[in-house]
């Protein structure tokens, strides 16, 4: 199933997250307004019913009206309602185009299935911080929710360091840990390859590669991060582990060409969209596939021709299907997509193949 989401009047669309509800529909969310960093750029929220094939309208989340929200993600609470989570920066002034540093971390909750928001309350105040992916509850029952903190950089975001804030009563309070030596590793996604056992996959601000760390003991403590094989274009990506045990990361599978350590780099292609599996806890990612190719321009001269498809967000329902969002043609609006591991595995597992049609027979 593919769909393009009405997107409610908003001139942009951005960063979308999903969530399956109880009953079975499915909420995204995402950030919309003029553009990323003004003060008219809000959280907003639509819904796919269980057995529909039309995503209805969306309805506003957050609506700060000297600040720019996004980043938002969405959480089933223990108290039975959804909750949203976002960023909340100071718009942009004349001058300087990055606010980012004034963020500060918000919630907002929904009794109703995303119908109706309460009003929001910051949780966490410190000046900077910064969120992608939702809370993540661990075997133990922590809490886990990846942060980076972003500083007034004249190098443009590359000071950002990885935080976890973590709870273990159900986020009535919070401890901070810092990730070592994570500058410019961000958007942390978690996930648990055996109970304690944690791994994080993370955006790269040098546009290198996918890097990754890993905790065992339940994020504790956490290892320098370390690249991955998958390229990023310094962009945002989504990490999940299936019920099959494998990890499924959505990226866009493009880098710069001569990424500088410690440099902000920003390559003008987030196209295509791919999903990666792993069947060794994101080592090696032998099984790839394109989602969305967008217009379809390959060669090192016309690719940007393409036009932009990011920040994919992926998840796996109940019913064992993925699901997959994000940003579509130059974020005019956010398209859905739902198949099966095997829509990505494929049917046959080999490195090379054999294909000779003089032999009469067609492999």
């Amino acid at each position: 199933m593919e769909a393009v989401l009405p997107p409610g009047g908003y001139k942009t669309a951005h960063g979308p997250g999903l969530l399956e509800l109880e009953n079975g529909d499915l909420l995204c969310v995402w950030f919309a307004g003029s553009f990323e960093g003004n003060a008219d750029v809000n959280v907003i929220c639509a819904r796919l019913k269980k057995g529909s094939s039309r995503w209805e309208e969306p309805v506003l989340v957050s609506h700060d009206p000297d600040r720019s929200e996004q980043n938002p993600s969405l959480f089933a609470g223990p108290d039975g309602k959804v909750w949203a989570m976002y960023t909340s920066q100071l718009s942009r002034v004349e001058g300087k185009d990055n606010m980012q540093f004034t963020s500060v971390i918000r919630c907002q909750k929904s009794a109703d299935g995303g119908e109706t928001w309460s009003d929001y309350e910051t949780v966490f105040p410190e000046e900077g911080s910064f969120c992608r992916q939702p809370i993540q509850v661990l075997e133990s029952g922590r809490w886990i929710f990846g942060n980076w903190i972003c500083t007034d950089s004249e190098l443009g975001l590359t000071g950002d360091p990885t935080a976890f804030r973590i709870s273990d009563d159900q986020g009535k309070t919070w401890k901070t840990v810092d990730m070592p030596e994570s500058n410019g590793a961000v958007h942390a996604n978690v996930v648990e390859l055996e109970p304690g056992h944690l791994a994080a996959f993370m955006r790269s601000r040098a546009a290198d590669n996918i890097y990754r760390s890993e905790s065992k003991d339940n994020g504790d403590t956490w290892t320098k991060p370390v690249p991955t094989v998958l390229p990023n274009n310094n962009s945002s990506i989504s990490a999940v582990k299936l019920k099959s045990g494998r990890i499924a990361i959505a990226y866009n599978p493009t880098c710069t060409p001569c990424p500088t350590p410690g440099i902000a780099s920003w390559p003008g292609l987030r196209c295509p969209v791919a999903v990666a599996l792993s069947e060794d806890g994101g080592l090696t990612f032998p099984m790839i596939r394109y989602m969305e190719r967008g217009e379809g321009y390959m060669g090192d001269e016309n690719k940007t021709n393409n036009r932009q498809y990011e920040y994919p967000y992926i998840m796996q329902g109940r019913d064992g299907r993925l699901h997959l969002a994000f940003a579509y043609k130059d974020r005019l609006s956010v398209k859905y997509m739902s198949f099966t591991e095997e829509d990505v595995m494929g049917k046959k597992r080999e490195t090379v193949g054999l294909y000779n049609p003089t032999s009469a027979k067609v492999q």
